[in-house]
């Protein structure tokens, strides 16, 4: 496993400690500020989780960067 796929996989095992914690607060009782709050920093962190997947995916396959589609050109 090169260096760059383990801090990816560390990376994402982090953000679903995060991503955990956020969802706890939703389930609490309602308390409007926090779970704004938690609402918008959730969905915050699953859109990076999704990132980390995808660089994982591409760090799997070889990939270095990504598609030229995907980039906007």
């Amino acid at each position: 496993m090169t260096d760059r796929l383990e801090t990816l996989q560390k990376a994402r095992a982090r953000m679903i400690e995060d991503r955990d914690g956020y969802a706890k607060v939703l389930a609490a009782p309602f308390d409007r500020d926090k779970a704004e709050r938690s609402r918008i920093r959730f969905v915050e962190t699953q859109s990076l989780i999704d990132a980390l997947d995808r660089a994982i995916a591409g760090e799997k396959t070889g990939e270095s960067g990504p598609p030229v589609a995907a980039a906007g050109f």
